[in-house]
């Protein structure tokens, strides 16, 4: 199970096109309700995916394991 919790070890990185898409804020909301589902459930699956109508693609979240990062990412740049 993982918690989405950045830390030297576990950067949080997010990719160009997520960025351009969603905005910084959204990716950090996103996050933030990542780690409170985590927290309330003792950790969350490592794919994690966000969808607004308005956006052609979702916001997909992936938690690599030890020495990997969390990204964010659209499907496209998968």
């Amino acid at each position: 199970m993982y918690h989405f919790r950045p830390s030297p070890l576990k950067p949080f990185v997010g990719t160009p096109a997520a960025i351009k898409t969603y905005g910084n804020d959204v990716i950090i909301r996103c996050l933030f309700r990542l780690q409170d589902l985590a927290k309330e459930h003792g950790g969350i699956y490592y794919l994690q995916v966000f969808t607004d109508p308005s956006k052609d693609e979702p916001l997909w979240f992936i938690e690599d394991g030890t020495g990997g990062a969390i990204t964010a990412l659209l499907p496209s740049d998968y």
